[in-house]
């Protein structure tokens, strides 16, 4: 059997005269190589093959353990990917609870912090029907570094969210009951939830007396301004999870996926159950 291995070079001749008592099985190859005195031919032929065979599987081990090392832009890569898959699949499910028909909402994920870049639906899709692969990837200014396509309008309202709460996911809705409620409480600037033990199921609230109030903005197609009014409310008030868009919809967030997930669940339940104790419905 032949064998062919590169070993550590300690010395160019005891290289060589491993190699080579391997690869010949001719014994006068073994009287002296290098210069160097050979021992009897059957011991010294068994001693250097083990000797090999031993380099061989502790490298073979040390190669198994050794951890694969990918690229910052790969894990990257394989983030934007998996949140832009988990994006469809809440895509689709908000679609069917009826929260996001037509092309309305919008649904983005913070796939690294620094640089600042989100995974984030493109404008006019269906979210009933997403794909991973329809996603784009925007820096903090909005400019798409991954994928094809213009990003949501409401981008802006995105980063604000992000900025101001630190948020790992930002999801919108367009219900029934948040584009009623976000109209009929526009007077009063806020819709207020309380006494419900689904209030629980919001990040940080440890009972049903807790009173959750959800700010109403006024829609406006002037996303930057919007923006600003959004992140200046979130700053000075902590305790908020979302807030409405009158006559739009509901903003919330979370500190990753699934706790925007839940939140969305969590205060659309609370807006249905609300609006049809107001109204009789």
């Amino acid at each position: 059997m032949t064998f062919c291995l590169h070993l550590p070079v300690w010395k160019a001749g005891v290289q060589a005269h491993l190699i080579l008592q391997v690869a010949s099985p001719r014994e006068e190859n073994l009287r002296e190589i290098n210069g160097v005195p050979s021992a009897p031919s059957r011991k010294f032929r068994w001693s250097a093959e083990h000797a090999i065979i031993r380099a061989m599987t502790a490298a073979r081990k040390r190669s198994a353990r050794k951890p694969l090392r990918r690229s910052r832009r790969d894990e990257s890569g394989a983030r934007f990917q998996d949140l832009s898959a988990a994006l469809a699949e809440i895509g689709k499910s908000f679609y069917q609870r009826g929260w996001v028909f037509g092309t309305s909402g919008n649904l983005s994920a913070v796939v690294s912090e620094r640089p600042l870049r989100l995974a984030i639906t493109p404008t006019g899709l269906d979210k009933g029907a997403l794909d991973a692969e329809q996603f784009l990837e925007i820096d903090e200014a909005a400019r798409v570094v991954r994928g094809i396509g213009k990003p949501s309008a409401e981008t802006g309202l995105h980063l604000a969210i992000v900025r101001a709460r630190g948020a790992g996911a930002v999801l919108h809705t367009h219900s029934m009951w948040s584009t009623l409620l976000s109209d009929i409480f526009a007077v009063d600037g806020a819709v207020p939830l309380e006494g419900f033990e689904m209030l629980k199921g919001l990040s940080g609230v440890r009972t049903h007396e807790h009173r959750e109030v959800l700010p109403i903005f006024e829609n406006s197609q002037d996303i930057a301004q919007l923006a600003a009014q959004v992140e200046a409310l979130l700053k000075r008030d902590p305790a908020v999870h979302g807030f409405l868009l009158r006559r739009h919809g509901l903003y919330t967030w979370g500190q990753d996926l699934a706790e925007a997930k839940r939140h969305v669940e969590v205060l659309e339940f609370l807006l249905e159950v609300f609006g049809r104790t107001r109204t009789g419905v």
